[in-house]
């Protein structure tokens, strides 16, 4: 028997190697069998050139648990004594003390630059042995064991069949991995779709009442995956039992994409595009990067620009450069041509759908939307590409390219300043009559009802030329697109006032909720009470929710303007009304307002033009007390007009109906209504 000391120089190698090598302990798993894989594919190798003239027979990867062991057998090329020496013995680590003070804390300068995957076993074992036989002619088997310290024994043995066996016995820390449940968990992550059969016990059948063992081997991986098919071989059937293999609990997809190059790099892989409607990060990270076959991670931010991560399916790569755990990618001018290339290839698929089938992208559009908008959003050289195929949606459910929505509206609805007025909602239930208001002023709406379509549209506004979007309900329907013909009536201010008073007196008070009132002239026909909410304060506020920075416009109270139609008959009816019952109290309250305006008046242009200091102080306290007089007077008006509206069920029934218009009529003020409708109609 031979004893000896592993190549290192110090002790603190298999510490380190337990603690900080790999991020996940699991992946010993996936390192073993890998190894066990290649040695199997190299045997297949050398048999094809003829260096091997054996029968290759079964090479399945076989995983067994006994006890506190877990067993990794493969029938590969197996190891000689001086392989092992070669490849088990010497780390190669110049300098270890140097590099181990170094590096100590940073595990993966460690996994990027030493081959050390077989290691890994020290993870989860307190001893690991390896019982092996070379494939070579008259070659001695041998076992290696080791318990974790630098000291090693290798003795020959006797053992029938070349090829290795791996024997990990399991420290108590890692009983977990001589479950049954626990390992299938893993081979079904990391070794599914690996080249060689991977075997772990039977399958299982029922009989008599419980699962019992049968005599066929229970296979679990597939060798040869569909990523590495011809697409001239598979149905779009087998695409979709792909799809479901890997993500068992999701709808179909909507279309996908079958990668295979060659050069620069290889490349294949299928990236499916699923159905995506909302919550991006709950369907991010759903691409599986392999190498040759062998999971190494869903991270794949660094292989995929970052909008193309809603993407699901596989990218299987050598070209990838990976450290020995495999599990993080090293920055490499590869990874760049790769992302570059899988954009690339996304673009023209996208494209070649909307060209060929348009009527079946429109009908998937809406799932299809967050994606290419995210894009649009996060990726500069996607807009290029995406604006010939990206769509805009109206109410009524028709579709349009950027350049063929522009030829639409531009006629209809462009402004004295030549600006193009997008009109657009985001709730096509809520914004009903809005949207019915425009249309009838012969006005197109889009539905920008999407999770991304806020920040989307203020991206629009600066690619479009002299362009601006606008919501139907920011405003009445005619100050929406001002047109240069457009003339406007002005309603007396002496109307505006009591307008403004006695339907502002029976607003409700809504929490974080202001609400200004306004008379305007719209015409007999337009409705009597509208509400409508600021574009600027509105979108601020909603860019505040996904916009860093902008959290103190959340925080302000939403902005709404009631519009009071001076035109309308129930408007008027209340004007005459308040004549009748007020005109007698008011008439005095009005005189007294204006004298003391106009001395007001006066008193101000007598100062004009004068420094604060040159203002007599008799001056500045006679200016302070009209204007006091002057307040409460207003004060007073104010307060007879509102007596006067709480008496009069009109003003709350329009008040109520423009508020319910916009959803915001809720609990008692909405019983009340009800109520109060009901009394009406009697």
């Amino acid at each position: 028997m031979q004893k000896g000391n592993i190549g290192v120089t110090t002790e603190n190698i298999f510490p380190i190697i337990k603690k900080f090598l790999y991020s996940d302990h699991d992946i010993f798993l996936r390192e073993l069998i890998s190894n066990a894989v290649d040695a199997s594919q190299k045997l297949k190798t050398l048999a094809s050139v003829g260096e091997f003239k054996g029968e290759l027979g079964d090479l399945s990867v076989r995983v067994k648990i006994d006890g506190n062991k877990l067993i990794i057998s493969d029938r590969g090329v197996g190891l000689t004594a001086e392989e092992i020496d070669k490849y088990i013995n010497q780390i190669a680590l110049s300098g270890a003390n140097d590099f181990l003070d170094k590096y100590k804390t940073d595990a993966n300068a460690i996994i990027g630059h030493f081959g050390l995957g077989f290691y890994s076993a020290f993870m989860v074992a307190s001893k690991v042995e390896i019982v092996t036989k070379s494939f070579k002619e008259e070659a001695q088997a041998v076992k290696w064991s080791c318990d974790g310290s630098p000291e090693f024994s290798i003795e020959e043995i006797e053992k029938e069949d070349r090829g290795t066996d791996i024997i990990l016995y399991l420290d108590d820390d890692s009983k977990e991995f001589s479950t049954k449940e626990r390992i299938e968990t893993l081979l079904n992550k990391y070794c599914k779709f690996l080249p060689v059969p991977v075997v772990f016990g039977k399958k299982t059948e029922w009989k008599d009442g419980k699962q019992v063992d049968t005599d066929e081997d229970n296979t679990i991986n597939e060798t040869n995956p569909i990523w590495n098919r011809k697409p001239s071989e598979l149905t779009d059937e087998d695409y979709k039992k792909f799809y479901s293999k890997l993500y068992p609990a999701s709808d179909e997809p909507l279309f996908w994409i079958h990668l295979n190059v060659d050069y620069p790099f290889n490349l294949t892989g299928i990236l499916y595009f699923p159905k995506i409607k909302s919550n991006i990060d709950m369907n991010r990270n759903k691409i599986q990067l392999y190498c040759n076959q062998v999971y190494v991670t869903d991270s794949v931010e660094g292989i995929v620009p970052d909008f193309l991560t809603l993407l699901h399916g596989v990218i299987d790569s050598p070209d990838i450069p990976l450290n020995v755990s495999r599990s993080y990618l090293q920055s490499d001018s590869n990874v760049k041509k790769i992302s570059t290339y899988i954009t690339k290839k996304v673009s023209d698929r996208l494209q070649s759908i909307f060209k060929k089938e348009r009527a079946d992208f429109e009908k998937k559009w809406d799932n299809l939307k967050l994606f290419i908008h995210y894009g649009l959003l996060t990726a500069e050289d996607f807009y290029a590409k995406a604006s010939k195929y990206a769509l805009l949606k109206d109410t009524d459910a028709s579709y349009y390219t950027y350049d063929e929505y522009k030829t639409l509206i531009k006629e209809n609805q462009t402004d004295k300043e030549d600006n193009l007025i997008y009109l657009y909602a985001t709730n096509k239930e809520e914004q009903h009559a809005h949207i019915e208001a425009a249309k009838n002023k012969g006005y197109n709406v889009l539905l920008m009802d999407g999770q991304l379509d806020v920040p989307v549209i203020s991206m629009l506004e600066q690619k479009f030329e002299k362009s601006r979007f606008v919501r139907v309900d920011s405003d009445i329907v005619d100050h929406l697109i001002i047109k240069k013909d457009h003339t406007e009536t002005v309603v007396e201010s002496e109307q505006q006032d009591v307008l403004s008073d006695i339907f502002k007196s029976q607003l409700p008070k809504i929490e974080k909720v202001e609400i200004s009132v306004s008379a305007q002239a719209l015409g007999e026909n337009a409705q009597p009470a509208i509400i409508t909410q600021s574009e600027y304060m509105r979108r601020m506020k909603e860019m505040a929710t996904v916009q860093a920075g902008m959290s103190f416009y959340g925080e302000m109270p939403d902005m709404f303007t009631l519009s009071i139609n001076a035109d309308h008959a129930l408007v008027k009816e209340v004007l005459t009304n308040e004549k009748e019952k007020c005109a007698d109290q008011l008439a005095p309250i009005n005189t007294e307002i204006s004298t003391l305006q106009s001395e007001l008046d006066a008193l101000k242009k007598s100062t004009e033009g004068k420094k604060e200091e040159e203002i007599a102080t008799a001056d500045k306290e006679h200016i302070a007390d009209l204007e006091k007089s002057i307040e409460k007077q207003r004060t007073e008006k104010s307060k007879l007009l509102a007596d006067f509206a709480k008496e009069q069920p009109i003003v709350k029934q329009l008040i109520d109906l423009a508020l319910l218009q916009n959803n915001m009529l809720k609990g008692e003020a909405l019983t009340k209504f009800i109520k109060r409708s009901l009394d009406l109609i009697k």
